[in-house]
């Protein structure tokens, strides 16, 4: 079964980058290492603050546009219910 995974990515300043993906560590990967150019490798949004998985593809991108209709507060607010510290979720993993 497919799974799809909207995300939240960070950096030091705390700027914030939603998006969205069917394979959540490739893709993280790929911002951590600034292989794809544009908002994520401008602002260094290298840490994986939040994520939430889907198996229907349609929900999941539902859900990204709906955070990113979101007030940054509401953005702040869903992070720290998950990850109160901030911690980069993925930092245990081999990229």
């Amino acid at each position: 079964m497919n799974q799809y995974h909207v995300y939240i990515m960070t950096n030091q300043s705390r700027t914030l980058y939603v998006g969205v993906t069917s394979e959540l560590e490739q893709r993280v990967g790929q911002h951590k290492s600034k292989q794809v150019p544009g908002f994520t490798s401008k602002y260094n949004c290298t840490r994986l603050a939040w994520y939430e998985s889907f198996t229907d593809v349609n929900e999941a991108i539902a859900c990204e546009k709906r955070l990113k209709g979101w007030s940054r507060a509401k953005k702040i607010a869903l992070i720290e219910a998950m990850n109160p510290q901030w911690e980069d979720l993925v930092a245990d993993w081999d990229f």
